[in-house]
């Protein structure tokens, strides 16, 4: 599918994947909307960077927790675009908890994990998908994790928040099939990037160097996927066949086999 005037609405686009992406599609043709919750500043960069290029991007402020945040960021996509094409559900939320630790997993990060990962994707959907199907069909992309398959992750409630969300993928591809709408979800394993150096590296290099070591050694490509490798995955979903819908692709340099 060629994207060039395509509109494509990216959850989470401010910073890693999200940014990434956003400056893939815009180098293709795309208008972007680069959603962010807090970091305006890093979403105001990203729309500046495809600015300069010649690209066109929004930036546009909402929390995908909030019904009323999703229906404005639709909406707002609508006003200033006039159409929608794909959504891309990339916000992601996580608190680290040992799995162990059952009593230190509180209601109150189970309830933030979920609305963030699982219940912000699908009411991001529901307000995307009737816009979608007014322009004869397009993509919802979810970015969930290998979390979701390996039971091992930030937490046990991110892990189930991602298995959430595969489920999400697989029912709505059937339900909004018959709109030509396409639901696929990544799946990628430790992502390469300034959030993994402070979250699981802890902000030192040597133990984060440590860490990337560790994990490509036990991948069959020896290599740990970059926000740009999961980028090119989401790119060549929504840029190829119309006749994939459903899937949850791995993107982990082999990391699961």
């Amino acid at each position: 599918m060629d994207v060039a005037g395509r509109v494509v609405l990216i959850t989470g686009a401010s910073s890693g994947v999200g940014a990434a992406l956003a400056e893939k599609l815009a180098a293709v043709g795309a208008r972007v909307v680069v959603n962010y919750s807090r970091s305006e500043g890093a979403a105001n960069a990203v729309v500046s960077r495809i600015s300069e290029v010649g690209g066109q991007a929004l930036a546009i402020q909402a929390d995908v927790s909030e019904e009323a945040d999703c229906k404005r960021l639709v909406s707002a996509t609508i006003e200033h675009f006039g159409q929608l094409d794909s959504l891309v559900n990339n916000a992601g939320t996580t608190t680290f908890v040992p799995h162990d630790q059952l009593d230190a997993l509180t209601e109150d990060i189970w309830l933030r994990t979920l609305r963030v990962n699982l219940i912000g994707a699908f009411m991001m959907s529901r307000e995307a998908a009737p816009h979608i199907e007014a322009v004869g069909g397009g993509e919802i992309i979810m970015t969930s994790s290998i979390a979701s398959m390996t039971a091992n992750g930030s937490s046990i409630a991110y892990c189930a928040s991602k298995a959430g969300m595969n489920s999400l993928t697989r029912t709505l591809a059937k339900t909004l099939g018959k709109k030509k709408i396409r639901v696929n979800a990544v799946l990628p394993g430790l992502i390469d990037g300034d959030w993994a150096f402070n979250t699981w590296g802890g902000g030192d290099a040597e133990q984060y160097d440590g860490l990337k070591k560790m994990f490509s050694d036990q991948t069959p490509l020896g290599h740990v996927v970059t926000p740009e490798d999961v980028a090119d995955s989401i790119l060549a979903l929504i840029t190829g066949s119309d006749y994939v819908t459903g899937q949850l692709v791995t993107i982990d340099s082999g990391f699961t086999l």
